[in-house]
């Protein structure tokens, strides 16, 4: 049987000892680490929602009633060129239609 070396067994409770303190201590390091890393890239996401929300809706709801208000605005002046051009047609050929009777009276 061999004999047994107390200095030996000491040293090796040491290291194991201190072994797994490391071993605790990059655990904790890795799960702080993903924790931050999870709240960085969750900050990332909803800041620019936040920002919208806080800053951006009220202006871009502004934006967009002026620019239905602007579409209705154009769709009017459209109806009334159409009218106008109507009108035109018309005058146009009544003017033709006076000018043709005037013609076959002579």
């Amino acid at each position: 049987m061999p004999p047994t070396h107390p200095p030996l067994l000491e040293e090796i409770h040491r290291l194991t000892v201190e072994n797994n303190r490391l071993l605790h201590k990059m655990r904790r390091g890795a799960m702080w680490g993903r924790i931050f890393t999870i709240l960085f890239y969750a900050a990332l996401i909803l800041a620019p929602i936040w920002f919208y929300w806080a800053y951006l809706n009220d202006t871009v709801q502004q934006l967009l009633r002026t620019y239905d208000t602007m579409q209705g605005t154009g769709q009017q002046a459209q109806s009334q060129f159409q009218a106008f051009q109507e009108a035109f047609k018309q005058f146009q050929s009544k003017i033709q239609s006076f000018g043709a009777t005037s013609s076959s009276q002579q």
